[in-house]
């Protein structure tokens, strides 16, 4: 049975190169896939799919107002279609990702989606959201942050390279984000007092310090003298 996968993470993971490289191996079995992307990266007449590394493949172009299930039944019906795959997931709308549902559900073909989970402010894309509800399989692709840890989050820089903190949810140029971990993306956001390292303190003179008192024990404490025994 055919299902609806859901593949999301920060930018920058490699998210394109796995799309590829899936879509690849089915090429590669004589099977045809169908690569959709959205038209918001159209960049010429045609659309394509391209990862950092270099791999690219041309694709279908989808606008907010495409029924993305009626484009894969009519493309399925006059040529067999063994699996569907979707870039740019986030920008889908919740529409358009029940519509891929149904391709899954209604035409038995698998529809993988790969996107973004968040916006540069933290709050999910709609597409994202509804992949997140009603997916079969949910899969993260991780990257790490600049300190190492596991980035989950993408911060949008300005021309002259601050992080912008508003604006539009939709920006479409890649160089402008950043994949951050959740720490250092709320201290680059201002949400919380970046870490500085602690100021070094001299010590304090002897003479300045409060003298503690000795400790004494009641064993250790000297007893009185007994008095000398009277001698008859």
């Amino acid at each position: 049975m055919a299902k609806l996968y859901f593949s999301y993470a920060a930018m920058n993971a490699g998210k394109s190169t796995i799309l590829l490289q899936a879509s690849y191996n089915y090429q590669e079995r004589g099977m045809r896939t169908l690569l959709l992307t959205s038209s918001l990266h159209l960049t010429t007449e045609n659309g394509w799919i391209t990862s950092r590394i270099g791999v690219h493949a041309s694709a279908d172009l989808y606008d907010p107002d495409d029924d993305l299930y009626a484009l894969v039944r009519r493309t399925h019906r006059k040529t067999r279609i063994d699996c569907v795959f979707v870039d740019e997931a986030q920008f889908l709308t919740p529409e358009q990702v029940w519509q891929l549902a149904r391709v899954a559900d209604r035409l038995d073909v698998p529809v993988m989606c790969f996107g973004l989970r968040t916006d540069f402010q933290g709050k999910l894309f709609p597409g994202s959201a509804e992949l997140l509800a009603i997916a079969d399989t949910l899969r993260e692709v991780r990257t790490i942050c600049h300190c190492g840890r596991k980035a989950t989050m993408v911060v949008r820089k300005g021309p002259d390279g601050a992080v912008v903190t508003a604006g539009d949810q939709i920006g479409i140029e890649k160089a402008m984000y950043v994949s951050l971990c959740r720490r250092h993306w709320e201290e680059e956001m201002g949400r919380w007092p970046a870490v500085t390292p602690a100021r070094s303190r001299a010590p304090r003179s002897q003479e300045t310090r409060p003298k503690k008192a000795a400790a004494t024990h009641p064993r250790t404490q000297a007893r009185p003298a007994r008095p000398a025994a009277k001698r008859r």
